[in-house]
């Protein structure tokens, strides 16, 4: 089993909330309340480029079509790889 370095009751609290959404519309009425848009807009950037990485595309690529920092694709692929496998078990559950 998973435990995160981080983990505590707050923590728990915001994720036990996620998950009893049920659709896109909840999602983006929750988040929109949650979150700022700046916030919103970089965890999608960040998932995207993470599913550029798996998808193998080069950095040159995914900073044109994303407008993502290559830091920011150093700090997704540094969590692809070193990280705590969230991004792959998103994407093997999309798949």
């Amino acid at each position: 089993m998973y435990k995160s370095k981080f983990a505590n009751q707050d923590i728990d609290d915001l994720y036990e909330a996620i998950l009893t959404l049920d659709s896109v519309e909840e999602c983006y009425r929750f988040f929109e309340d949650l979150c700022t848009v700046k916030e919103i807009f970089d965890m999608a950037q960040r998932l995207k480029v993470a599913k550029m990485l798996v998808d193998k595309k080069p950095y040159l690529e995914i900073t044109h079509e994303t407008k993502a920092s290559t830091a920011t694709i150093s700090r997704v692929n540094k969590s692809l790889i070193y990280g705590a496998e969230g991004y792959h078990l998103y994407f093997k559950k999309k798949k």
